[in-house]
């Protein structure tokens, strides 16, 4: 800018000087005056042709400067559509490492959920995925994420365990006392197996069955275990003794459940009743402190219960189960139970129940010939219960009588049990009278006694009845609402004039501090440490107590257990 006005001051002050002194000298001669003139005329066109080359000069200058310039911007422009084109390469990039990242986190949050470790997708997912794509990623996710929470919040997991280990005078691991012919035996101190029953339950529809005009389905599976306390994940041989099988090492696993039910299928009728289909469960009686099942049908098949019949209720249901170690031309030879209860009967002296049952098994012949007869069998029964008996009680007494297939309707918990098919199954039965009762008067006392009166006949002419008689009883003392003494005895007094002979009593009385979850006889979880003293009669030496004590008439043991249920 400078240099251009420096030329401007140039091209308009030149000519002045000149004329201003032509004016001075205008006097002068005419000669001088042309001479100015000619000498003006030459500095006009020098200085004219000055400016010309300097402006060509500065238009060349400029002209490079344009071109230079020009360059420059399309350097800059090329570079820039490079970078362009790189950073469209590395969003791409972003985009699928974005997706994968996403839908591995969903899927880990989906685990999460499930095993109850995180509900909140956002906490999770926050941060770490590049904004772009994260908030549709993350808005699918949250809904399977909400659905697999509906799910879970409609799961239900239950169960029951106990576990422990204890040592027997001798020395050895603990062992049981049980009297032979008895179906079960007085637990307190007297449980040498760890055991658990886990129960998986899932509703389909409307999670809450009592609710109003809502019909509701749900599936229950349950996993029955076992171990012998041997030690973790062994593997030994089974032992006999006195023919009394001993399993060894090995970890047992039963499935004992997997049915469907459901209810509130006739809207406003029949609110209550309840349809079922699988392996069950069924019904079943029980006694506490000996774990005895004065009932117990459990297997598979259908049923309908819980059917209001204005007085009661009523309950039907089919139920089989089958032998596959005994094959004829039908098949494994089966037995089928149709089973039928009215029950919650009330009257003024309390609720009554009563109960029949028809069995039958197909006959035919075995592969070695021999021929099996087809039988059939009747059981009824009655019970009576006070279900509030003393406000924090019960009291139940139950009658039953069976014949032929339908007489073995008592067990350990073992369910449907389908006897050999011996000539004279049609005439076996059994007679079976139990009283149970819990008496908890107030916080700090509560007596659990039972009694059981058995008598079976196996059908053979000339054998007699075998018999079992057992009475016992659970007091607890409880010093707070975490500490308390169980004291359990228990007598047992079995009979046999069939092979393997033994007639006589079995006492056993178990010691047992505690501690517990509350002030009442069935509060759960509770850990124990307990001495176990048996003695027994000389006529059941060798059936009681096992290998340690199979030349002894007492003895005991002591350890430790923890028992729960939820």
């Amino acid at each position: 800018m400078s240099r251009c006005l420096r030329i401007v001051s140039a091209i308009v002050i030149c000519p002045l000087v000149p004329l201003a002194a032509a004016q001075q000298t205008a006097t002068q001669p005419t000669q001088t005056l042309e001479q100015q003139l000619d000498q003006l005329k030459q500095q006009y066109e020098q200085t004219t042709q000055q400016l010309q080359q300097r402006i060509g000069a500065l238009e060349q200058q400029i002209q490079q400067q344009k071109e230079e310039a020009a360059k420059q911007q399309a350097q800059k422009e090329k570079e820039q559509q490079e970078d362009r084109q790189k950073e469209a390469e590395q969003k791409q990039k972003e985009k699928e490492s974005t997706v994968s990242a996403a839908e591995l986190a969903t899927e880990q949050e989906a685990k999460k959920i499930i095993s109850g470790e995180s509900k909140q997708a956002g906490a999770n997912f926050q941060g770490q995925l590049a904004s772009e794509p994260s908030y549709d990623l993350l808005q699918e996710a949250d809904t399977e994420i909400k659905g697999l929470e509906r799910q879970v919040g409609t799961f239900e997991f239950h169960g029951y365990i106990r576990s422990g280990y204890g040592l027997n005078s001798v020395g050895g691991q603990q062992v049981a006392f049980q009297a032979p012919g008895a179906i079960s035996k007085y637990r307190l101190g007297n449980e040498a197996e760890t055991y658990g029953e886990f129960i998986f339950v899932n509703n389909w529809l409307n999670p809450n069955e009592n609710s109003s005009g809502r019909g509701w389905l749900k599936t229950e599976i349950m996993i029955e275990g076992n171990t012998t306390n041997s030690t973790n994940f062994a593997n030994f041989p089974q032992t006999v003794v006195n023919g009394v099988v001993t399993s060894g090492g090995d970890d047992q696993f039963r499935l004992r459940e997997a049915f469907v039910r459901g209810g509130h299928i006739f809207g406003d009728m029949q609110t209550g009743a309840i349809f079922w289909a699988g392996e069950r469960y069924y019904r079943r009686f029980h006694i506490e402190i000996n774990d005895f099942y004065p009932l117990d049908l459990s297997g598979y098949g259908a049923g309908l219960e819980d059917f209001n019949i204005g007085i009661g209720k009523a309950a039907v249901a089919f139920i089989a189960g089958a032998r596959p170690d005994i094959t004829t031309q039908n098949g494994n030879y089966a037995k089928s139970n149709i089973d039928v209860r009215l029950y919650d009967l009330k009257t003024p002296i309390g609720i009554w129940g009563t109960w029949f049952d028809f069995a039958t098994s197909k006959g035919g012949t075995e592969p070695n010939g021999t021929v099996i007869s087809t039988t059939s069998g009747e059981a009824f029964g009655i019970r009576h219960q006070f279900l509030k008996w003393k406000e924090d009680g019960f009291h139940t007494f139950s009658v039953f009588y069976g014949t032929g297939p339908a007489s073995n309707f008592a067990n350990p918990g073992v369910g449907t049990v389908i006897q050999n098919p011996t000539p004279y199954l049609n005439s076996q039965a059994q007679l079976l009278v139990t009283e149970s009762l819990l008496f908890q008067p107030d916080d700090k006392f509560a007596i659990y006694p039972i009694f059981v009166y058995q008598r079976t006949r196996d059908g053979v002419p000339g054998h007699p009845w075998q018999q079992w008689v057992s009475f016992g009883a659970r007091p607890e003392v409880f010093f707070s609402k975490y500490i308390s003494l169980a004291v359990e005895a228990g007598f047992d007094h079995t009979h046999s004039q069939i092979p393997p002979l033994y007639d006589g009593w079995l006492r056993k009385v178990t010691i047992a501090p505690q501690i517990g979850a509350g002030r009442k006889f069935f509060s759960r979880p509770v850990l124990r440490a307990f001495l176990t003293y048996g003695n027994w009669s000389n006529g059941l030496e060798g059936f009681v107590g096992g290998i340690p004590f199979q030349n002894r008439t007492d003895g005991f043991t002591y350890g430790v257990q923890a028992e729960t249920w939820w």
